[in-house]
């Protein structure tokens, strides 16, 4: 058994894990935070992406004792309870960016570092940045419009009006 500390949305937290734990597994099972999806468990869907240290990982890939010491930020931490949306958010809910919402939280967590390092990103910009995030619904056009709502209002410009696509 190994003691970690992580820090995840703001809080800390210490637990005593066995080495081979997965962070999805500290994540869902030791802090109850069940926001974080476990898709496929290989890495290919993304539904258990998280921001670790601010870069997203898909975290049925890294070890708990990996982020020991490190910062972990899960959907949960978007918003607080009771806050109003984060633009992310309110961008898939007024674009129509999830059907059945199981790919939801590891697409804004990828959408999360994606606008942080380019606020202002391009249609085959956010393709390519969401492109190790699978989605079975939606074929993706309304999670684009989405990151390109948020975007607009993380830059305090008025998001374009856009019709969402029903697929």
């Amino acid at each position: 058994m190994k003691q970690i500390t992580v820090t995840v949305n703001g809080q800390p937290h210490s637990a005593e894990v066995e080495p081979r734990l997965l962070l999805v597994h500290l994540i869902r099972e030791n802090l109850n935070l069940t926001g974080t999806h476990i898709g496929c468990d290989t890495s290919s869907c993304g539904a258990c992406t998280v921001l670790l240290d601010g870069k997203s990982v898909k975290s049925c890939t890294v070890l708990a004792v990996q982020a020991n010491g490190k910062s972990v930020s899960t959907v949960e931490g978007l918003c607080a309870p009771g806050a109003a949306l984060n633009p992310l958010q309110e961008g898939f809910k007024e674009n129509h960016g999830l059907h059945c919402g199981f790919c939801t939280p590891g697409m804004m967590m990828r959408a999360t570092e994606l606008l942080e390092h380019n606020p202002d990103p391009t249609e085959d910009e956010i393709r390519w940045g969401i492109s190790g995030n699978l989605c079975r619904c939606t074929g993706y056009n309304n999670i684009v419009k989405a990151i390109l709502y948020a975007g607009a209002k993380m830059r305090g410009e008025e998001p374009a009006s856009t019709e969402p696509q029903f697929v």
